[in-house]
């Protein structure tokens, strides 16, 4: 056993260094969502590659590096080799964006293509990751004690990996960008690996090379294997559903997942610390371990009864709440909501690791091997879970059956590591007592009773999330899906208005209001242009949009871009009526992707392309508001053509808006602003740009109106109180010019740093669309040279929108 009083400070060590990994995981994760996409197959790639990496890692350095190797030393060089690979990705990154969208596709070859990628960057640093356990292990030795103490280092690793989560989600992410969040993971890469050097230099090692390659495997250790890696697989799982059913109660803004991530982290902490204890103490940690596995079928019950029969209907108002507390007092409540759901298991979780170990610990000579085997069996059993939960459970089961199948699953880890604690280590011979048997049978009948009280996540819940308590019963749920990237409702209210759900609010409706907003943004871009011919929408929705774009007679082409493959099937049934049945329209073709990933790898240009994406505030939307991506946009324009974007006023704060329009028209600085009203307040907008300057004709407009074949368009026009061109083009509310003293300090939303999202998160739950837009029209006035006509037209418009604009 290595000298006890440099414990602490390699626990230390183990702190700095899950602080840094994950931060690295945040970072790397959202770096290559944005060359591959996020969609949930993007992100079971990038999940898997990753703890992969660790894997692979844990198992090949006690292959690879020699016990002669000074432990500390061997640690030190990997920190330091995880820095060094750090700063690569980051300054590589450009240029391995450049040569993945020019060979990227779609389908089996494009998935293929988005593996390969992946591994390129995630590899060669998580391999480094997943060896820092089994390299600092030969410090310890293959002891009780030694064992318990690898699993305080693994607490510790955890440990700072709660910091590393809530330091980057709140502050590094959401103050600076991910180059700097990646200079504090490196300098914490080039601390740890400096001090565990030196280290290595002022303490001795004596290694036995010898012994060390001699594996003997403990009587009943395959048993230990499986159950942990049963164990990793109903973890990730289990994380998978919950945090789906968590970002509909809290909503999924990145600090949403932040506080779930460091919340998961925080319990397994706790309970390897407790295990580790455990460990050290115990003389049959096997038990231990089967007890831990049993007991996790209750605490994912209580979990699975607090997400969907208790939480949702807790007497809790998010709007009030931000409105009088501030959003800082929110995230302390949903954390402490999301300790009291998860906390349980988690800590079960934990707990059962450092027992694994101390469970096989026995007739293994070389720890590095002991602890890779472990820690791979966990990982594999990880991967498993994250990557089947993300991308198969869910669409083929659901969550209630993946959650029952979840308990069953740790039902039959807790009996693999009981009936190997019966093993008799010194006779090598099987002896299974009656009462033991009744025991073991009771037990799996008591987690089949426990999966069978699991129910199914609340249609109220899906359809209004985070206002499920209070919007409980204001419409039928008619229409419940749980698709890959996210579940979707339809509800029908009293008086017939239809609401689609996405993210747990309404997304799109039959109301006056949004219908206005939806026609006038598929109409205002296809109008413009002079042969839209080939169109482009980004995000299906309830369809009305592009059912807007299709029936202009000189669209041929009209592509729909839409992450979620539930989507389009779910609105041709309900909404066909409101969207002109553009799903089944001949001229239609849905493009299941992440439309950022679409556009980077598809080489065919448009006329006119309309952007209606989820909410900013939801993780990962962001990247489609962002100064590359309008930048990719134009790319894909023919010349003349015209883009349109839709940007909400409510759930968002001053600082988001500014931030959505700086930043459209800095890449279009000859873009306009339209703005939609409900009862003569601000509600949302469409901002348009054009890569020349934009020119409107009313006369043109107004005379293509009249014209028979453009009469459906005439016609939804007219359904949402614009009879002709100058009540479509009054809504007018601005351009760069006239706003500039507006966006003054408005923040730019990069890709380096997407700082919308970490923006638009804070303003959630406010609704103050009627104050930002009064404020934002105080600049705006007609603008000369925009529009030309006849005389009387361009009077008309003047005053028109002089009075839209209350002046």
């Amino acid at each position: 056993m290595a000298p006890r009083r440099h414990m602490p400070a390699l626990l230390l060590l183990f702190v700095g260094s899950g602080c840094a990994a994950l931060i690295y995981e945040i970072v790397w994760l959202q770096l290559l969502q944005l060359v591959i996409g996020s969609s949930a197959l993007s992100l079971g790639v990038l999940l898997g590659t990753f703890m992969g990496g660790m894997c692979l890692g844990s198992l090949l350095l006690p292959r690879f590096i020699g016990a002669e190797q000074h432990p500390l030393r061997v640690y030190g060089y990997l920190e330091l080799g995880i820095g060094a690979l750090g700063l690569m990705i980051l300054f590589g990154m450009p240029l391995f964006s450049s040569a993945y969208t020019s060979v990227g596709t779609t389908g089996i070859a494009g998935l293929v293509l988005r593996g390969i990628a992946a591994a390129i960057c995630l590899l060669p640093p998580t391999l480094l990751m997943g060896a820092t356990l089994p390299a600092i292990s030969r410090w310890v030795k293959s002891t009780p004690e030694g064992m318990s103490w690898l699993g305080f280092f693994y607490g510790g690793n955890i440990a700072g990996g709660v910091l590393g989560c809530l330091l980057a989600g709140f502050y590094l992410l959401r103050v600076h960008d991910m180059a700097i969040a990646t200079y504090v993971a490196v300098a914490l890469n080039l601390l740890v690996g400096g001090i565990a050097i030196t280290l290595a230099g002022r303490t001795e090692y004596d290694g036995s090379p010898e012994e060390a390659g001699k594996i003997v495997r403990a009587p009943g250790a395959w048993a230990i294997y499986t159950a942990i890696g049963l164990s990793g697989l109903t973890a990730l799982g289990s994380e998978v559903l919950w945090t789906r059913t968590l970002s509909l109660l809290f909503g999924a803004t990145t600090y949403t997942f932040s506080l779930i991530l460091a919340v998961f982290l925080f319990g397994l902490g706790i309970g390897s610390s407790v295990g580790s204890s455990i460990a050290g103490r115990t003389a049959r940690p096997r038990l231990a371990l089967g007890w831990c596995q049993m007991l996790l079928c209750a605490a994912m019950t209580w979990t699975s009864y607090m997400l969907t029969e208790s939480l949702p209907y807790w007497p809790i108002n998010p709007s009030i709440n931000a409105t009088s507390a501030g959003i800082w007092y929110t995230f302390q409540l949903d954390f402490v909501r999301a300790m009291w759901a998860m906390l349980p298991a988690a800590m079960l979780w934990g707990a059962s690791f450092p027992l694994a170990l101390a469970s096989v610990a026995q007739g293994r000579k070389d720890p590095a091997r002991l602890v890779g085997g472990v820690y791979a069996a966990n990982t594999l059993g990880a991967i498993a879970g994250a990557v089947g939960g993300s991308l198969l459970l869910t669409i083929w089961l659901g969550s209630q059956r993946s959650q029952q199948a979840m308990i069953i699953v740790s039902a039959i880890s807790a009996l693999l590591a009981l009936d190997a604690a019966l093993v008799d280590e010194d006779s090598r011979k099987r002896r299974v007592q009656f009462a033991a048997t009744l025991l073991l049978a009771a037990a799996m009948a008591g987690a089949v009773l426990l999966a069978r009280t699991v129910k199914g996540v609340p249609g109220d819940l899906v359809a209004y999330g985070r206002y499920t308590a209070t919007r409980t019963g204001e419409g039928d749920v008619i229409y419940v899906g749980e698709g890959w990237n996210a579940s979707v409702a339809v509800t029908r209210l009293s008086n017939g208005v239809l609401n689609y759900h996405n993210a747990g609010k309404v997304q799109a409706s039959s109301e006056p209001q949004d219908m206005r907003l939806q026609r006038m943004l598929g109409h205002l871009t296809t109008l413009i242009p002079r042969n839209p011919q080939n169109a482009l929408v980004i995000g299906c929705g309830a369809g009305v949009t592009a059912g807007a774009v299709s029936i202009d007679p000189a669209v041929t082409k009209l592509t729909i871009a839409e992450i979620e493959p539930l989507v389009p099937s779910v609105v041709s049934k309900y909404f066909s009526g409101h969207n002109f049945s553009v799903v089944t329209n001949p001229k239609t073709r849905i493009h299941i992707d992440d439309a950022r990933h679409y556009l980077m790898t598809t080489d065919e240009k448009f006329d006119a392309i309309t952007s209606d994406p989820l909410d900013p505030w939801v993780k990962g939307a962001a990247m489609l508001y962002s100064r590359e991506f309008f930048e990719t946009v134009k790319e894909r324009l023919n010349p003349g053509g015209v883009v349109t974007l839709f940007v909400q006023l409510y759930e968002s704060n001053t600082e988001a808006v500014k931030s959505e329009v700086a930043t459209f028209l800095e890449a279009f600085p000859h873009g306009m602003i339209f703005g939609n009203t409900n009862n003569g307040a601000g509600y949302d907008m469409v901002l348009l740009g054009q890569v020349d300057p934009t020119v409107i004709n009313l006369d043109e407009i107004q005379a293509k109106l009249a014209r028979p074949e453009y009469q459906p368009i005439a016609q939804s026009l007219a359904e949402v109180g614009m009879y002709n061109a100058v009540d479509l083009f009054a809504n007018f509310a601005g351009n760069k010019q006239q706003l500039q003293p507006w966006l003054a300090d408005a923040t730019i939303n990069r890709d380096r740093n997407l700082k919308l999202q970490y923006l638009a998160g804070l303003g959630v739950h406010l609704y103050q669309s009627d104050v930002i837009y009064a404020g934002m029209l105080r600049y705006a006035d007609y603008p000369q040279g925009t529009f030309t006509g006849s005389d009387g037209l361009l009077t008309q418009l003047q005053q028109a929108m002089r009075q839209m604009h209350g002046k």
